[in-house]
């Protein structure tokens, strides 16, 4: 017997809470509909209503954000991605998005779909992806179910990426005992495209043809969005099927196919088929449009038999992108796509009205207004209890001073440089192809923040992923406000201006009142960085949900900042010492305060006091100054200064130029622990030319910023005052020989 015969669950309140909906969503549904809702509308409400569809949650404080700016084309929530004006008749599209439940399942394809995912929201709008980042939280590596996920999501990213052909330019990887059994899997895509020839994902058009596109339907990922919006637990891992499964060569055949049918003038819309699939693609175009839609389910391309109207609605199968075609052109578009040897059926049409109705062997299997099943229209929006979190008044009053600090520094250095979150990662990034495309300009792990040149133009594009969620565990308004700061910092560093952001927001459980408060902070953080450095939000994804039966992870609001190089020949910049005899600078705020920094973690193995202090009119004046040091041509290396502290940037400066550097460090106020490794805010480290020292001084203190000039590049060795003594080539041994067991599965 076909399974589509099967007698259909009957539907009442405890039904609907198995698909995770409350009691007041399923009275929601029912005024919606003026009656009780089928099966398969039941399954449709329950992930479009899920958080990772809704942001149910989340939207009512996202919407708190900065979200215009001089240069956005395209703003949050408006299409699949961000769009930023950067000149030369260009745009760029980007976005973050995470996968982290999958990953926590089945790593391989959970991160691999992830990347495949958020290529096809660059591509779906016209843009041409030309990078990938990543931003990736692990637990302890001596675990050994850590080094099996690991080991999953670095091939998952890897393999997916590479046989794709999309450069990874950029990334950041940590580890600690918060993220044990929920990793963090945060993908990011940045795409070209010609302004003025992006696409829309809007359903227009009363008679216009709709046409699904690409890979055949399956049962893999059914209720994917749903298993998204629900903590990880030991019962997760009966949930694999729930995991999607990707194919890289046929995204490479959707991308093509679809480039080249836009360029036909036949697409009315476009929009790929990520979270909760057809359901999803089908009722926000048309929602979007203001129209209504039929669609019969019979005609979908199908991989397995007796697929139920519930299931294909509600399918995540892979490769997938929904089309409106102009009336009379969807042969043209046909056409295209089987040329690429990809699926191209016509399966429904626009209609007057507001509703999307799906049929199935002749009969309607859910009738819904489109509206009330979006973000921004019918789906709930809630503001949740909020309470600070008892522990902050604990941590934030910690006295480092109580603590018996050891005075043996250069032990100190080799052990943070040894820690896996400073340590080299290049045995990850070898993974990755960096150059395909022959457009990357600083790959991973060289540079303050990966950069791409853009061809036929003298401009780049330097793109960076950041968040110390330590510091937000800390102080969640300081966290928020530094990870935005940050990451604008390192585009800066890198010789580039900070223009826009994506974000992938990674909290736990917001029924939860202290997780609720945090994200609330957090968020408050980022939206006052944004506003001061003028880097407005162009959308992104929030993951709840992170958190496995020890706990919720750490609080970490990742940020993917765009920044645009006028001139990469000229203007681009990186962090190695370059010449001997070169004089070695500090610019920046003060060095003091070591509260949740790595020195504490590596050293003390302490995650406790305040997060670091940041001013960010200051951080403002300095970007913008350090900015045009950079255009002027009279630096020669720039690298801020981050984890570790100022002692782990000139070790990195000395490891990356092959360069030592005698400094000393008698003119800097505070401890000697605290000038060499607080991670306070506002600070870099750069080298020029001895002739050219006046210059660059003058420069800053015309910004009011203060200037150190504190050493000279040269020897084999980094000397700071009598406390280090390092040759170079113990440095990099440590910090290039801290693989870890990650890769012994």
């Amino acid at each position: 017997m076909s399974q589509t015969t099967l007698q259909e669950p009957e539907v009442n309140l405890e039904l609907a809470i198995d698909h995770g909906l409350t009691e007041d969503e399923y009275e929601m549904i029912k005024d919606y509909l003026g009656r009780t809702p089928t099966f398969t509308e039941l399954g449709v409400y329950s992930v479009m209503w899920s958080e990772h569809c809704s942001y149910k949650n989340s939207i009512l404080e996202i919407k708190k954000l900065p979200r215009e700016g001089d240069q956005l084309l395209v703003g949050a929530g408006e299409e699949n991605a961000g769009l930023v004006d950067i000149g030369d008749g260009l745009a760029c599209a980007f976005k973050i998005e995470s996968h982290n439940h999958p990953s926590a399942i089945e790593p391989y394809e959970g991160a691999a779909t992830g990347v495949g995912g958020i290529h096809r929201d660059i591509f779906t709008m016209g843009a041409r992806p030309v990078a990938s980042l990543n931003s990736l939280r692990f637990g302890d590596m001596e675990n050994p179910r850590v080094r099996y996920l690991l080991d999953g999501v670095v091939r998952g990213i890897s393999d997916y990426g590479n046989s794709f052909g999309i450069p990874m330019v950029g990334g950041e990887i940590y580890f600690d005992e918060a993220y044990e059994g929920n990793p963090l899997v945060n993908a990011m895509s940045v795409g070209i495209v010609k302004v003025g020839e992006t696409a829309s994902a809007i359903a227009e058009g009363i008679g216009n043809p709709v046409l699904i596109v690409g890979s055949s339907t399956g049962r893999d990922g059914i209720h994917g969005a749903t298993f998204a919006s629900e903590d990880i637990s030991e019962e997760s891992e009966a949930k694999r099927p729930s995991v999607q499964v990707g194919d890289p060569f046929t995204e490479k055949l959707l991308l093509e196919a679809s480039l080249e049918a836009l360029k036909t003038g036949a697409i009315v819309g476009m929009q790929d088929m990520g979270a909760a699939g057809i359901a999803c693609s089908s009722s926000e175009m048309t929602a979007k449009g203001g129209l209504g839609m039929n669609m019969d389910l019979d005609k979908i391309p199908m991989r397995e038999e007796g697929m139920t109207s519930y299931e294909i609605l509600l399918s995540e199968s892979q490769e997938r992108m929904l089309i409106v075609a102009e009336k009379g052109r969807e042969q043209e578009i046909i056409d295209v796509y089987e040329k690429w040897d990809l699926n191209a059926v016509v399966c429904g049409e626009v209609v007057e009205g507001d509703r999307v109705t799906y049929w199935k062997d002749g009969e309607v299997k859910a009738d819904m207004p489109a509206d009330s099943l979006v973000l921004g229209g019918g789906a709930p929006q809630y503001v949740r209890e909020a309470k600070k979190p008892e522990y902050l008044d604990t941590v934030q009053n910690f006295d480092t001073d109580t603590l018996q600090h050891s005075d043996d520094f250069k032990t100190i250095l080799l052990d943070l440089l040894n820690a896996p979150n400073i340590a080299s990662k290049r045995w990850v990034h070898e993974q990755y192809d960096t150059t395909v495309r022959t457009n990357t300009v600083n790959a991973p792990g060289a540079s303050d923040s990966g950069l791409i040149r853009i061809k036929d133009s003298k401009k780049g594009l330097a793109v960076k992923t950041d968040c110390n969620g330590r510091y937000v565990y800390l102080n969640p308004r300081k966290g928020g406000q530094i990870a935005v700061a940050e990451s604008a910092r390192n585009v800066v560093c890198s010789g580039a201006k900070p223009v826009a952001i994506t974000n992938c927001l990674n909290f736990g459980n917001p029924y939860k009142p202290d997780v609720y408060w945090t994200f609330k902070e957090a968020l408050g953080g980022m939206g006052d960085a944004c506003r001061k450095l003028n880097t407005p939000v162009t959308g992104g994804n929030v993951s709840f949900y992170n958190e496995n039966p020890k706990g919720a992870i750490f609080p970490t609001p990742v940020i993917g900042m765009l920044g645009i190089v006028e001139d990469v020949e000229k203007h681009r910049m990186t962090p190695g010492f370059k010449n001997d005899g070169d004089a070695v600078l500090y610019i920046g705020a003060e060095r003091k305060g070591l509260g949740g920094s790595e020195y504490l973690n590596t050293i003390h193995h302490l995650t406790t006091g305040d997060t670091p202090d940041i001013d960010l009119d200051f951080e403002a004046i300095l970007q913008e100054s350090l900015l045009e040091a950079i255009k002027s041509g009279n630096l020669n290396a720039v690298h801020d200064i981050s984890d570790g502290g100022l002692a782990t940037t000139l070790a990195e400066m000395a490891i990356f130029g092959a360069k030592g550097a005698d400094v000393s460090i008698d003119d800097f106020a505070g401890s000697l622990h605290e000038i060499l490794f607080s991670e306070a805010q506002s600070g870099a480290v750069i080298s020029c030319d001895p002739e050219k020292v006046e210059a660059v001084s003058d420069h800053f203190k015309k910004f009011n910023i203060p200037v150190h000039e504190f050493g000279t590049v040269g020897g084999s060795e980094l000397t700071i005052n009598d406390v280090v003594s390092i040759q170079i080539s113990e440095m990099s041994n440590r910090y290039e020989g801290a693989i870890p067991k990650a890769m012994e599965v």
